[in-house]
């Protein structure tokens, strides 16, 4: 007979370990025992400081007051991220977190936009888009509004490690307990391989009946002590690492992060209230690390605050992120190169989906399975939405982009890609986070240009099409003139940090 569980383990803690604490916390309450074991002496890696919108549901499930968080983390407002050279050298486009246009009838926009253009319609897709048409201007208010076509969808970009500290305080404040140490040593059972005791090098003893590995790349629990594969994807993401350097604050606080391709790497920009956050990403195969250090050093807006890190890491999963007792959440279960902001919501989502398939009278292997079928797919349909950057690209000033373009690609993208160059079609994947609007805005931006529309499209003639994109375009418009410049928002609602 399997037995309760009745106390978790965390090891570690960073944005992985409290996040986790503070949601198990928050559902579990007394029902059932949580511990966080982690080390001041342990560095967290602490540059993942862009999100997407789920965050805010996080967060507003735990109770916390969006502008305390803003304060707290040193956060700003985050509508889009704006691709830079990645088609192309000297053209950008910008993913949102909006929708271009509305659905009219049965279709999506995007087919009344292509036939609109065949009728003499000049505007672009993302000017039907007020995150965009935010985006370009440097706005960002709230909009309390019911009707979907002024709906603006936004994420934050926050300090990560202030993030896990302001977690800390509020998991604590709700019965967490901490201990302080350095796991030395990890008792399993002889029968079934469980983990049964973390033994600290301080001489503590911590027994639980689940446990969380929050131990980073380390993978302390998942794949020393259980020695669970790790599913490499170099081959389709050849990236290996990153050098991130902090820097001081920009003058104008930008309401998106920026994503430069260079040569033969990408760069990012993220802006908060106290800095802005700088890294470059790159294949060791490609580049060297002086010439991707002096990329980034030279590309800065502003003036470095500390020295650059350098951080190695490899592109893939966890094979179980669930296994025996042991839950693989955060770099534990896996790494995909920032490019797309997802890494803070695959943790939220996998303490969602522990919290959805909790093991209250005993661990499962058929609810482990379905836990590592989802996590895997997820994994996966990021992963391919993140290739699509990479494959579909028209650069020829380095071998890295012309390698990206001819490697082989996963067949459901390659399907997904079909499908929309054919008929302007996008079929989604279950747990894919990445809906129609994102995977239209990407491959339009990197140049996939359907050869069709969806019929329905045809039932309007050009100029009662023409009129209704010009309404709708109005519309999209409207919300424009009651929002603020970004930097005058924050200091609205948050008041001058």
């Amino acid at each position: 007979m399997q037995k309760p569980v009745r106390k978790v383990i965390i090891a570690g803690g960073g944005t992985a370990g409290w996040m986790t604490a503070a949601l198990l916390k928050k559902v579990l309450q007394d029902q059932v025992e949580i511990e966080l074991v982690e080390s001041e002496d342990i560095g967290i890696i602490g540059v993942g400081e862009a999100t997407i919108p789920p965050i805010q549901l996080f967060n507003q499930y735990l109770g916390v007051d969006e502008k305390e968080f803003l304060r707290e983390t040193k956060g700003t407002i985050k509508l889009a991220i704006k691709f830079e050279n990645w088609r192309v050298p000297g053209e950008s486009y910008y993913h949102t977190f909006g929708a271009p246009g509305a659905n009219i009838g049965f279709c999506s926009f995007q087919h009344f936009w292509l036939r609109a253009k065949q009728a003499g319609a000049k505007e672009s897709l993302w000017n039907y888009d007020l995150n965009y048409l935010s985006c370009e201007r440097g706005l960002f208010n709230k909009i309390n509004t019911q009707n979907p076509i002024y709906d603006m969808q936004y994420a934050y970009h926050f300090d990560s490690g202030l993030y896990g500290r302001f977690l800390r305080k509020l998991a604590e404040k709700a019965g967490v307990k901490r201990t302080e140490g350095i796991v030395e040593h990890i008792v399993q059972d002889n029968k079934s391989g469980f983990i049964t005791e973390l033994h600290l090098k301080n001489g503590n003893k911590v027994s639980g009946d689940l446990f969380i590995d929050c131990t980073g790349m380390r993978k302390l629990l998942i794949g020393k002590t259980l020695g669970v594969n790790y599913e490499n994807w170099e081959h389709l993401l050849p990236a290996d690492t990153a050098i991130a350097v902090p820097t001081e604050r920009f003058e104008k606080t930008l309401p998106y992060t920026r994503s430069i391709a260079h040569k033969c790497a990408w760069q990012w920009r993220i802006p908060l209230t106290h800095r802005n956050g700088n890294g470059i990403v790159y294949s060791s195969k490609y580049l060297s690390d002086d010439e991707a250090h002096d990329t980034l050093i030279n590309n800065l807006d502003s003036k470095p605050l500390s020295d650059p890190q350098k951080i190695k890491f490899e592109t893939g999963r966890t094979e179980q992120q669930w296994h025996k007792n042991v839950i693989a959440i955060g770099l534990s279960s896996g790494f995909l190169e920032p490019l797309e902001s997802t890494s803070i919501h695959l943790i939220q989502s996998a303490i969602v989906r522990l919290m959805k398939m909790f093991p209250n009278d005993g661990i499962s292997t058929s609810m482990a399975s379905m836990y590592n079928a989802e996590s895997k797919q997820e994994f996966e349909t990021i992963r391919d939405f993140i290739i699509l950057h990479y494959h579909v690209n028209e650069r020829t000033d380095s071998d890295f982009w012309k390698d990206m373009r001819q490697m082989s690609i996963p067949d459901r993208l390659q399907d997904k890609i079909n499908a929309f160059r054919s008929s302007a079609a996008i079929f989604n994947d279950s747990n894919d986070i990445f809906r129609d609007a994102s995977w239209l805005q990407v491959m339009l931006g990197q140049g996939i240009h359907p050869e069709d529309y969806h019929p329905v499209a045809k039932k309007y003639g050009d100029a009662s099409l023409l009129s209704v994109m010009q309404k709708v375009l109005a519309e999209k418009h409207k919300p424009l003139a009651k929002l603020l410049p970004h930097d005058e928002f924050l200091a609205q609602y948050i008041g001058r940090q």
